[in-house]
């Protein structure tokens, strides 16, 4: 369960997935696109979000610490995958990003508190 090659691996598959299914009225190609790019970027995101939303952490107190990592993290989450999904021309993009943002902007604010009862 620690290993940061089945998170990612899982990520990938598990919000892959549910882009296929979120253009899955779009045909055979959009379906491949969708599940090919929200797959790269949640890996990708799972790979680099923990260290950034710790770092930030770290580096602020109080509310601020709170609250800073998470919305930096939720907002920079939603530009990436709107970007990237708008460039790829995936049909459905709205449909397809509201899964994994709000899961990674959950684990964001869950993740953070979970610090700050460390600290």
């Amino acid at each position: 369960m620690r290993s940061t090659a089945l998170h990612v691996g899982f990520a990938f598959v598990a919000m892959g997935g549910w882009a296929a299914f979120a253009n899955r009225d779009h045909g055979a190609g959009a379906v491949l696109l969708a599940f090919v790019v929200q797959g790269a970027l949640s890996g990708l995101i799972t790979l680099v979000m923990k260290r950034g939303l710790e770092a930030g952490h770290a580096r602020l107190s109080g509310l601020s610490a709170r609250l800073a990592p998470p919305l930096i993290s939720c907002t920079l989450v939603a530009a990436l995958l709107y970007g990237v999904h708008t460039a790829a021309s995936t049909p459905e993009v709205i449909r397809t990003i509201a899964l994994p943002w709000t899961v990674s902007t959950l684990y964001a604010f869950i993740y953070v508190a979970s610090l700050e009862r460390v600290r």
